[in-house]
């Protein structure tokens, strides 16, 4: 890529670690990490969960007073107390997690504690007008009277991106900043992105997605064990040499499983209905893996809340191994063998003021009695090591954990007791290459195993890898419905935009092989939902 004017040698870097060391309770976070971005320049930063990505980034941004080293902006040393003056010196970031309120309307959101004033008051019309030249300009499409609370979430990132650009920030870090987003989002967020770029602004990505990196970066800086392990040119480089300098070893990308062994039905859904869902019914056998498919608020979520017992059901049966259990509650559910890994880990999925041994424990523990420390110790010192959970010990927080070792909680938690029945939400958001490869392996296992799995993902290329049959979703209801053979991209984006299906789906129950006889456990009073 050709370097933009502003970029040519011997001028000032945009921003210049030097040296930054920072340790957090059990663990050195950063080691003498050096990092050097220039203006104009979009600069992925990369590493495996718990690399120290995070750390250097709140340490640039003011949220973290480094123990060691130097913070340099345009040639010029720096040192923040706060995010505010990291803001005032041009600095803006994007967390993971947005900060708006969603009552406020988008203008309020944008302008908030910068507000422009009149007769000493808030200025509402300006605010709206500054709020639509900005976005006119920077091509972020959004409606500034929008309650941001009824935007989808990847207009809710655009108006993110607007409370930076108005508080006039020239550098913009952004935190996996397509983990909530849909493909067609992504693109788009890098195309404004590249045109922030070309401005002679600068982005710093912090991202697993090596596809994106790829296609939309200018340099890529590699941390492994909070130390750089690479620093690369992204038009010299390759996806393969970028996860080799993240793991410390070759690895697979995009791999296709082989197929699975289909036995008999564990999971059958006949004509379910519930805020979200148009009359679905589906089955998941014994040995198989359906994904379930579709552009992001079309059901995919509600569908699995629907089955687990977390959003009520207005009409429809749910049946696990031939136990009716329509009616029980999600403890209930869990009894008669499901288990469940939702979309959302850190609110629904795990307790994060609770340790790591006790939210290893959730879930599954009634069967257990008495919880004696001795056992939850050893419970959690099993799952941490079988699942490569990194966390400075099991008595620590779960809150303290990396987005990606909080989702190999979650799921080695869920695998570890062999329900029958699996529902796997967004599996390996936010996750790292090489515990990409570990989560799928390890789900891929559980349905040899004879276990039947849903999985739920926005990721085509983990929906294609894993699963044995396809459903499409689109408005509510299953559109399509593909064998592992027919699901080329190109079909499933055909009918995840809606589009004729060129395969509908068969899903009557009665289409299926006769039932076999699985293990469950005693049987689950029925409840209202």
């Amino acid at each position: 890529m050709t370097p933009r004017p502003d970029t040519a040698a011997g001028s000032a870097p945009a921003v210049e670690l030097r040296g930054i060391t920072k340790a957090l309770p059990g663990t050195l976070a950063n080691d003498r990490v050096d990092l050097t971005v220039r203006r104009g320049e979009i600069h992925a930063l990369m590493g495996e969960n718990g690399a120290g990505k995070s750390t250097l980034m709140s340490v640039l941004y003011g949220l973290l007073r480094p123990d060691a080293g130097q913070i340099l902006l345009d040639g010029r040393e720096v040192s923040f107390a706060s995010p505010s003056e990291a803001i005032a010196a041009g600095l803006g970031m994007v967390h993971q997690s947005f900060k708006l309120f969603p009552s406020f309307t988008v203008a309020e959101n944008v302008v908030y504690a910068a507000e422009p004033r009149r007769f000493g008051l808030t200025d509402r019309a300006a605010a709206v007008r500054r709020v639509a030249a900005l976005a006119a300009e920077h091509g972020l499409a959004v409606d500034p009277a929008a309650k941001v609370g009824d935007l989808p979430v990847g207009v809710r990132q655009r108006v993110e991106i607007l409370k930076l650009l108005h508080r006039g920030a020239r550098t913009l870090i952004l935190d996996e900043p397509t983990a909530v987003l849909t493909p067609a989002e992504a693109d788009a967020l890098f195309g404004v992105l590249r045109s922030l770029a070309d401005e002679g602004r600068t982005v710093l990505l912090v991202t697993h997605k090596l596809r994106e990196v790829m296609e939309g970066s200018d340099a890529v800086t590699v941390l492994r064990d909070g130390r750089v392990a690479a620093r690369l040119r992204t038009a010299d480089t390759s996806a393969d040499g970028i996860a080799a300098a993240m793991t410390g070893r070759a690895v697979e990308l995009d791999r296709i499983h082989p197929a699975g062994s289909p036995g008999g039905p564990v999971l059958t859904v006949e004509h379910l209905v519930a805020d979200g869902v148009r009359d679905v019914s589906l089955t998941v056998r014994a040995g198989e893996i359906v994904g379930i498919a579709g552009v992001a608020g079309n059901g995919q979520s509600e569908l699995a809340e629907a089955v687990a017992g977390l959003r009520p059901a207005t009409a429809g049966r749910v049946t696990l191994a031939g136990q009716d259990i329509g009616r029980a509650s999600a403890a209930g559910r869990r009894a008669a063998g499901l288990a469940y890994v939702p979309e959302d880990r850190t609110a629904v999925g795990t307790a994060p003021a609770a340790t790591v041994a006790e939210n290893l424990a959730m879930g599954h523990h009634r069967g257990h009695g008495l919880l004696r420390p001795g056992w939850l110790r050893e419970h959690a010192r099993d799952l941490v090591e079988r699942f490569g959970i990194k966390a400075a010990s099991a008595g620590h927080p779960a809150g303290s954990l990396s987005g990606g070792n909080l989702q190999k909680l979650v799921i080695g938690r869920e695998l570890a007791h062999e329900a029958p029945l699996l529902i796997v939400e967004q599996p390996t958001r936010g996750v790292d290459i090489g515990a990409v490869q570990t989560i799928h392996d390890h789900l891929i296992a559980h349905r040899d195993a004879g276990h039947a799995v849903l999985l739920v993902s926005a990721e085509l290329s983990e929906i294609r890898g894993l699963s044995d049959r396809v459903l499409v979703m689109y408005e509510g209801a299953v559109a399509a419905e593909f064998t592992r053979e027919q699901a080329d991209e190109h079909s499933l984006g055909l009918a995840m935009a809606g589009a004729h299906p060129p395969h509908p789906p068969n899903p009557d129950p009665a289409q299926a092989p006769a039932p076999v006889p699985a293990p469950v456990p005693a049987p689950v009073a029925e409840e209202a939902p």
